[in-house]
């Protein structure tokens, strides 16, 4: 696995790259501004780019027109974006492309070591990993006349662990119940949701997308 780091704090930039070269990963390239990235991604190729949402000069959302970019340049590259805290407009715009290959995780799951990587693993193989409190936050903001209060507690529970980008053997594992729970569980949120029946995998991300669109038409 090929990484390039975008990050302007060189210790936490540093530590990542120590952390993740001490797992035999080839961490390729360190950045510390959007530019300095995008000449890395042209440059190595990477299979993941690990990117700070707030960036050089202005530190708002660099680091996010960096990721969208460097999608549009690379199709196919896997997207790790950090954050200080939940930036609820910053979270949409990137996941409005769609989820596959993509991960949002709040900085302090860097040093909950075996959850960082988890998640880079789950993102570097065409998954998706979006931190459980950025999962929290945007969809109770949206509960209300989203179609979300609908639903029991137990759904919201499976629908927000849908949305970190878990299947449904880790679902069952985490919410100590069985696979055929969770499969009616998440049947019962589609149904509620009025999502038809097509593909299984366009709906799991359209149960959660269609939260972060209303958010951000709010915003």
């Amino acid at each position: 696995m090929r990484i390039v780091i975008a990050e302007d704090d060189p210790l936490l930039r540093e530590g990542v790259a120590l952390l993740l070269r001490a797992e035999s990963l080839d961490v390729v390239a360190t950045t510390d501004s959007p530019d300095s990235f995008l000449a890395a991604v042209d440059a190595h190729r990477p299979d993941v780019a690990i990117v700070d949402v707030r960036m050089p000069p202005t530190h708002t959302d660099e680091g996010i027109a960096a990721a969208v970019e460097a999608r549009r340049r690379q199709p196919g590259l896997a997207v790790l974006v950090l954050s200080a805290y939940v930036e609820q407009a910053f979270a949409t715009e990137l996941l409005a492309g769609g989820t596959d290959r993509l991960g949002y995780l709040l900085k302090e799951r860097v040093g909950r070591v075996d959850q960082f990587l988890d998640a880079l693993h789950r993102v570097a193989e065409g998954g998706t990993a979006i931190d459980p409190e950025v999962v929290a936050q945007l969809l109770t903001r949206t509960r209300t006349d989203s179609g979300l209060e609908r639903l029991t507690a137990r759904e919201f529970d499976v629908l927000a662990l849908m949305a970190e980008g878990l299947g449904n053997t880790a679902i069952s594992e985490r919410l100590f119940v069985s696979e055929g729970a969770v499969h009616k569980h998440i049947r019962s949120i589609f149904a509620k949701l009025d999502l038809a029946p097509t593909d299984r995998a366009d709906r799991r991300v359209t149960a959660v997308l269609r939260y972060l669109e209303e958010t951000q038409r709010r915003g």
